[in-house]
């Protein structure tokens, strides 16, 4: 029982930093099965470094970061590549080979990490494509659609080997309002259809409140985090004035006789 509801993901006592230079330091939190986590906090404030440690671009320089109770820098090269391909990635600009054809870029990955025939391939492909409501432009390329389309090109490759963990570093950056909503949408959809874990990158408030489950608060002063939990539950209870600012973006808090408590009521 105990394994079966050990998180997915847990990070304990982590120190992030380059060289002699403390990016983050004391992060502790832990992601449940099929929740969608938000890491938050004002840019330069050390998301994206988290982000590269937990997906294993970065060695942390201190403490652990566990999937299923396997710590993931302990773990020799086979462990960590097995760690790996549970996850799939949708890096801030999308980064679909441009040479390629939408279907060509889906298809990569399959012809990379699985023996499935070309006829199989083709079947995933079409079937991912159709989940992102990329129906009829496989053969486009990257540069003759959207940037909301490519968005929506990179997580059918990002989910083309059914990935259980799904990292998203700032999946709104770019999109008009209209199409961020969207892709929040696709989001929830696809933790609802694959029960996916999802972690996303973002300072994004729109996106933050209408798929968050759970987050952390990164703070770029103390270099640490400085709050944890659901989004609307930190704007509604949290006391820190950080916190507060970034969740309003300083709207309420500058209105006059204005006090965070009376969020409270909001």
């Amino acid at each position: 029982m105990d394994h079966l509801m050990r998180p997915v993901i847990e990070v304990r006592n982590l120190d992030l930093g380059y060289g002699d230079y403390v990016v983050m330091h004391d992060l502790n939190f832990s992601v449940d099965k099929g929740n969608i986590f938000i890491v938050m906090g004002v840019n330069g404030c050390g998301k994206s470094t988290l982000l590269k440690s937990l997906i294993g671009l970065k060695p942390p320089e201190k403490g652990e970061v566990l999937y299923s109770g396997k710590s993931f820098w302990d773990e020799n090269e086979i462990g960590q590549q097995k760690i790996m391909r549970r996850f799939g990635v949708l890096y801030q600009n999308g980064a679909l080979w441009s040479s390629l054809t939408i279907q060509e870029n889906v298809a990569l990955p399959l012809q990379l990490y699985t023996k499935l025939s070309s006829r199989q391939i083709q079947e995933v492909v079409s079937l991912k494509l159709s989940l992102v409501g990329l129906d009829g432009f496989g053969d486009s390329f990257p540069s003759g659609i959207s940037g909301g389309m490519r968005k929506r090109a990179s997580l059918a490759r990002a989910i083309a080997l059914d990935p259980d963990i799904i990292f998203f570093d700032e999946p709104s950056s770019g999109l008009d309002p209209i199409n961020a909503r969207k892709l929040d949408d696709l989001i929830l959809e696809l933790r609802d259809v694959s029960g996916a874990t999802i972690v996303i990158v973002t300072h994004e408030l729109a996106s933050i409140f209408a798929v968050g489950d759970n987050s952390v608060f990164l703070d770029a002063e103390s270099k640490t985090m400085i709050a944890t939990g659901e989004p609307k539950a930190l704007l509604a209870n949290s006391k820190d004035p950080r916190v507060i600012q970034f969740l309003t973006r300083g709207a309420e808090a500058s209105l006059p006789g204005q006090q965070a408590g009376s969020l409270n009521h909001e």
